[in-house]
């Protein structure tokens, strides 16, 4: 099998970022004809055909995506000697690094440790994406080729093993901790949190109260958990997110059960109650991919992180 060029593979990442042959052609300076070619060409090499086409465009085949994500994260590794390289003759770290975080990790977990990684190697430019927890997750940007590292929800590994909130609905993006993640995806545990209950401060009975959820709230061992306490009522209220489900409750509107990163936004109008020894824990880690793991910027932003997880 031929190997891709440089441009082919830009070429299926554009066709797959774009929707279609021609709008990739735009987007490279191509031509119509030019990009099909081309898609041809990568699809006779590889003995598979990479996009379904149709009148409303072009989208990747199980095989597409596969290409399409690899084409991306060796895409990126041309990018990133560029960067190194001229780094190393300076004696700095230098280019674009790409971060895909959930909501409070983004909010709490970051930015102290973007501020000292930036102070340290002022030619590093963060570009953080918030994603949900829902589905590929966070996780799924770095597989996909869109993001250089993660902080996701980390499962415990294993049967039974899990994290992230409670609750009865929704698929998180959790990924197995401490080794190769799916697509072969390297990960890195920063922190355990407690989950705990919250509701409004003063309540004289917060166990009454209904439960407010939102749907990045859940986890395997955290629903096992969440199903053995008959305290808690099924969830009537969803909200969008983390943050919001905090608001409710200060206003009265329920209780909830919230791991720490989401509580560090808590206010006086909440009260804070741990569940024991046996209450859920979430772990929450660093997605990377081999390759990007070897890399000077990701690997200084993990000692940052690490720092900062204490």
């Amino acid at each position: 099998m031929a190997d891709l060029s440089p441009q082919e593979l830009r070429v299926l990442a554009a066709v797959a970022d774009s929707g279609g042959f021609s709008a990739a052609g735009a987007a490279l300076g191509l031509t119509q004809s030019a990009v099909s070619h081309s898609v041809r060409g990568s699809e006779a090499k590889v003995g598979a055909v990479l996009f379904e086409r149709g009148r409303g465009g072009a989208s990747p085949t199980p095989a597409g995506e596969r290409a399409v994500a690899l084409a991306r994260r060796i895409l990126r590794m041309y990018e990133v000697l560029g960067a190194e390289v001229r780094g190393a003759g300076r004696g700095a770290l230098a280019g674009v690094l790409r971060i895909a975080a959930f909501r409070s990790a983004a909010l709490h977990l970051l930015p102290p440790a973007l501020e000292r990684l930036t102070a340290r190697h002022p030619g590093i430019r963060p570009e953080v994406r918030v994603v949900r927890e829902l589905g590929a997750g966070t996780a799924g940007e770095v597989a996909a080729g869109r993001a250089d590292l993660a902080i996701a929800t980390l499962n415990a590994g294993g049967a039974g093993g899990g994290a992230g909130g409670g609750g009865a609905t929704g698929a998180t993006g959790s990924v197995p901790a401490g080794a190769a993640a799916p697509g072969r995806l390297l990960t890195g545990v920063l922190r355990e949190e407690a989950y705990a209950l919250v509701h409004p401060a003063g309540h004289p009975d917060p166990r009454s109260l209904p439960l407010l959820d939102w749907d990045e709230n859940c986890g395997s061992y955290t629903r096992d958990w969440w199903r053995a306490q008959d305290w808690i009522p099924r969830a009537t209220v969803k909200a969008e997110d983390d943050g919001m489900v905090l608001t409710m409750v200060g206003r009265g509107l329920g209780m909830a059960i919230l791991p720490e990163l989401s509580l560090r936004e808590a206010t006086d109008a909440v009260d804070i109650t741990g569940l024991g020894p046996s209450g859920p824990v979430r772990r929450v880690g660093y997605v990377t991919a081999p390759e990007s793991a070897s890399t000077l910027a990701v690997r200084a932003l993990i000692r940052e992180l690490r720092s900062e997880a204490g």
